[in-house]
Parts: structure tokens; C-alpha cells; sequence
């Protein structure tokens, strides 16, 4: 028996859940060789549009392939013959979003805060990123949500939000950890990962939201039916969100504020719930969710009950794993008179409350805890 049945036996039991189950139902069934991973099943659909073409002409296309594409995803996953020969050597859906992924890198507006830097061209942008992307590490995780492990996650660096609080701040303030991974690359750690025993890919980081074009372009490399996963911040542009929908299977997003006060304050972000309250929307349409939300001291009322009732209210379907992990890190272990309100770890008291009004909304958040 390998060593995370012995370290986390809750990721066997978790699958004796039924409303994991129901909840996690595509996932399972990519596990159990029953699905197909969405990636694969974008490689199958032609590119009418030349990957010359106009950029707006490019995204007319990708919003007439999605359109087809779930429907094409619904067949499958209902029985319906692949269309494994209909590409015969032409451009696909998949490669549509890594062309599309690398003109948006020429004016980078991957995350919503547009800073419009030619990456292509190795003019850095906010997240101090130009075209290259370096990953930190990648292994087989053992601590993350008990669906999901063991977990193959890649870590990237930088990031494109500035939490005062970072527990990950040696990756995501840091640029330049880690090395430099071309996208044959990427999908050759993926591969070695899945050959390990992860159930999943998981893009982590830092943050994965900068390197989107590397990512997308690594799944034209990869051709294991294992399930994408997108674990992030999800301060994503729309169009990002739009590339990524369609070729991920599940989405491990934060949500961690229920004001846009908070979002500035503590992270340097403009718009927060507006931006990653839509995302989540997109994400939860498309594919299957957890969501990560981290209780910090002070914040139960202002965020945390929010960011519930608004879950409740439109992601009723979703999971959540409401997280009590926090400690004082980074700027606000330096700066503790200055971030008073979370100098501090949360209490008994407010873990008592969350879970207490996750139970009132009858939000599903104890399977995967």
C-alpha cells in the first residue's frame, strides 16, 4: 500500500460520501476510466479558422467551438462516439487557445489588473514575469482536499495578487524561484506525476493565472486522461476564464474576501468580489468545484459570512472547504501594528461560526475538510 493510504485514509473514506460523489460525479468517473478528461476531447474538434486570422476574427471562432464543444463533452459523457479521426492533421479547439493565450501575452491581460506588458517580448508585467514561466516544485501532494489526493501539484512562481499574509511568499513575491519550463517540458512533469499515482494535474503556485499560455500549451504535449485542475486565486481576466473553461475538469479557486475593502487592503486589489465572484460563476458552469475559503481573525463578519450566503445563494451545488490554517506570515509577521486586525491566528470562536452558518445555508463543506 502506497504512503498517502497510510497519511490520509480520509481519501479513501471521502469516496464513501454520497453527495461527494454526486457533487465530484465527472471527476470519479475520469478516475475510474469512465470520463474523458476535457483537455482530450478539445484536441478532437477542428479549427475551421485559419491561427492567422484576425484576433477578433479568432475569438468569433472560439465562441462558436465552445458552443459545440459542450455539446460534444455532454455526448461523450452520455456514450456518444469520439471524434478521434475528425481533426486529421488540423489545427483544434486546443490549439485556438494557445494562440489566443499567446496574443494576450503580447498586451498581458491574464489577471483583471491589465497591466497591458508585451511578455512576448519579455517586458515584464505586474507579476515580474515576461514570456518564460518557472516552476517551483512539483510532487506528489498529500495535504490537499481529501478528493483530490494524491494530488500532482506544480508550483509556480510569482503571482498576481500581494497578500500581506503570504504563507507562500519565498515563491510568489519571488520571480525568479525555480526554472524555466517550456511547454513540452510542463506536460513532461505532468507526465511523470500522473505515472506516480496523482488523480490530478494541479496548477498551483504563486499563482497559475500568469502562466496561462504555457499551461494551455503544455495540454497540446499531454495525453493522459487525467483531470485538469485549476487551484487559484481566481483573479482572471474573462477572456482567460474563456480559455480555460472548456479544458478544465475541476477548479480549486480562493475566495477569500466579501467586500472589495478588505481585497485592497490586505491583497493590493481593486474590483475583488465583482471579478472573482463572476469567475466563480464561469467556473461553476463549466466544470466541478471546491471552493477554498480561509477564515482569518476579525474578518467572520465582513468576508466570511458574505462569501457563504453568496455561495449558497449561487453555487449551491459546489463543495467548500472552509480553512482555519491561518498564521500571521510575511508582511503582517513584520508589519503586526499595521495589520492589527490579523496579527493574530483565528480563534475557536470564529471556526465555530463559520461552520455554524455553512450548516444554516446547508453548504456542503465537511467531506472535504
Amino acid at each position: 500500500m502506497t504512503m498517502w493510504r497510510f497519511l490520509r485514509p480520509d481519501a479513501l473514506r471521502v469516496w464513501q460520501d454520497a453527495e461527494t460523489v454526486r457533487r465530484l460525479s465527472r471527476y470519479r468517473g475520469i478516475i475510474d476510466g469512465e470520463r474523458w478528461a476535457r483537455y482530450l476531447l478539445a484536441k478532437e474538434i477542428p479549427c475551421p479558422t485559419s491561427l492567422d486570422a484576425s484576433t477578433e476574427e479568432l475569438w468569433s471562432a472560439h465562441r462558436n467551438l465552445s458552443s459545440e464543444f459542450q455539446d460534444y463533452v455532454r455526448s461523450v459523457d452520455e456514450g456518444g462516439e469520439r471524434r478521434r479521426d475528425d481533426v486529421d492533421g488540423r489545427a483544434t479547439f486546443l490549439d485556438l487557445k494557445v494562440e489566443l493565450a499567446n496574443r494576450i501575452l503580447q498586451s498581458c491581460h491574464f489577471c483583471e489588473r491589465r497591466c497591458g506588458a508585451n511578455r512576448a517580448n519579455d517586458e515584464k508585467g505586474w507579476c515580474r514575469l515576461g514570456q518564460e514561466s518557472r516552476v517551483s516544485s512539483a510532487f506528489l501532494h498529500t495535504g490537499e482536499e481529501a478528493p483530490l489526493v494524491p494530488s500532482g501539484t506544480i508550483f509556480f512562481s510569482s503571482c498576481c495578487f500581494g497578500c500581506v499574509f503570504c504563507q507562500n511568499e519565498d515563491i510568489s513575491t519571488n520571480p525568479y524561484s525555480g526554472r524555466v519550463v517550456t511547454p513540452r517540458q510542463l506536460a513532461q512533469i505532468a507526465d511523470s506525476l500522473a505515472r506516480d499515482g496523482a488523480l490530478n494535474i494541479n496548477y498551483v503556485g504563486g499563482d497559475p493565472i500568469p502562466n496561462t499560455h504555457t499551461i494551455l500549451a503544455s495540454l497540446v504535449h499531454q495525453d493522459r486522461n487525467i483531470t485538469q485542475l485549476w487551484n487559484s486565486n481566481l483573479y482572471c481576466s474573462v477572456e482567460t476564464m474563456q480559455l480555460l473553461r472548456d479544458v478544465f475538469d475541476v477548479w480549486l479557486p480562493d475566495f477569500k474576501y466579501g467586500n472589495d475593502e478588505c481585497a485592497l487592503k490586505l491583497s493590493g486589489i481593486k474590483r475583488y468580489f465583482e471579478v472573482v465572484s463572476r469567475n466563480h460563476l464561469m467556473a461553476y458552469e463549466s466544470g466541478e468545484v471546491i471552493v477554498r475559503h480561509l477564515v482569518m481573525p476579525n474578518h467572520v463578519d465582513c468576508c466570511t459570512i458574505p462569501i457563504l450566503e453568496w455561495i449558497a445563494e449561487n453555487m449551491p451545488q459546489c463543495m467548500v472547504n472552509i480553512m482555519g490554517q491561518y498564521r500571521p506570515e510575511h508582511r503582517v509577521l513584520r508589519e503586526p501594528d499595521t495589520y492589527s486586525d490579523i496579527a493574530r491566528r483565528v480563534n475557536n470562536e470564529e471556526m465555530r461560526r463559520a461552520f455554524e452558518i455553512a450548516d444554516e445555508l446547508g453548504i456542503c463543506w465537511r467531506p472535504v475538510s
